[in-house]
């Protein structure tokens, strides 16, 4: 059975902390959306659940994500040592989250760290090989940003390790209790990534950017269902960040490497097909880097509809709000 705790008000101040070691993952939305509502972009802290030691998976969004989650609650169980003249949001930055997982260079996945690097701690950002080179090429080159990167443009500040990743292979993120595997996404062309973050017997699976295979006439997505279909089979898979960008009336042409919830739910077909069949029910799937719309009514309750009026397997879907925190296990 798959529980999913949120605390989203704040009349769940006074509720006493309950941290579990080993019963799952505490996922923090610290950015929802894609697209332009800074902010409120791509990125959620992870973490195994009763262990503050944690990454975030993608950095569209920090120091805003972080004080929203601060105003909901969701800090009120941390200590900041004493004698340390940290917030507790400067805290949990510099001492909670330990690395970065960062699926692709696009500025919606990225503005957040960037932004906060000049006062955040020496810890490592983990990407593909192609979206390390965009890092330290596009933004820690002493012209968009002094370079805090330990390669690329001198002087280097090596306030950050680039760690390259393989894809297929596990990799221990330092400070923390978790792995991670790197897989290859198609994001219209450009290299994305999805990542799957595992702590003993649990995993997580947070895709970056995709567009369809059938679109892209690629098998990304059908390579990761494959690699990941037996602990969908064996309940290892604890929740999967999943994006939808748009309703799905946006003609394939224009999806610019990006899913709709049709084709959300053709993909997640093809996983259950692998894990052999009904095994997705009650699967909590986070929806995320829904873009934000500069029109009168926001996407969200269309897209949830569109996704619910689809769901013949039974998944939890779940539209994320920026402080929320989910405790899934």
């Amino acid at each position: 059975m798959r529980l999913i705790v949120s605390l989203v008000s704040m009349s769940m101040f006074l509720m006493p902390t309950i941290a579990l070691s080993g019963q799952g993952f505490d996922v923090i939305v610290l950015g929802a959306l894609g697209g332009i509502q800074d902010g409120n972009l791509s990125s959620y802290l992870i973490r195994p659940h009763g262990d503050r030691n944690a990454i975030a998976c993608d950095a569209g969004s920090l120091i805003n994500g972080l004080k929203v989650a601060q105003d909901k609650g969701v800090f009120r169980d941390v200590k900041v040592p004493d004698g340390s003249s940290d917030s507790v949001i400067g805290h949990v930055l510099k001492s909670e989250i330990k690395g970065y997982l960062i699926s692709h260079a696009h500025l919606d996945h990225v503005q957040g760290l960037v932004i906060a690097s000049p006062d955040d701690s020496n810890k490592t950002i983990y990407g593909l090989p192609s979206v390390s080179a965009e890092i330290e090429q596009t933004y820690f080159n002493w012209k968009a940003w002094p370079n805090m990167l330990d390669r690329g443009q001198p002087p280097q500040l090596k306030k950050y390790r680039l760690e390259d990743l393989k894809p297929g292979e596990a990799k221990e993120l330092t400070g923390t209790r978790m792995t991670v595997t790197a897989f290859p996404l198609n994001h219209g062309g450009a290299e994305s990534t999805a990542f799957l973050i595992e702590s003993g017997d649990d995993a997580v699976l947070c895709f970056g950017d995709t567009g369809p295979d059938e679109v892209q006439k690629a098998s990304n997505m059908q390579e990761i269902w494959t690699a990941t279909a037996d602990k969908v089979r064996q309940r290892i898979l604890k929740a999967i960040i999943l994006e939808a960008s748009y309703t799905s009336d946006r003609p394939d042409n224009l999806l610019f490497g990006h899913l709709t919830p049709k084709w959300v739910h053709k993909t997640l077909r093809a996983l259950d097909q692998k894990a052999g069949g009904n095994a997705l029910k009650g699967l909590p799937v986070v929806v995320s880097h829904i873009k934000y719309s500069l029109t009168i009514e926001q996407p969200q309750e269309a897209i949830r509809q569109e996704l619910e009026a689809g769901n013949d397997l039974g998944v939890q879907f779940m539209i994320p709000e920026q402080g929320t925190l989910y405790h899934f296990q």
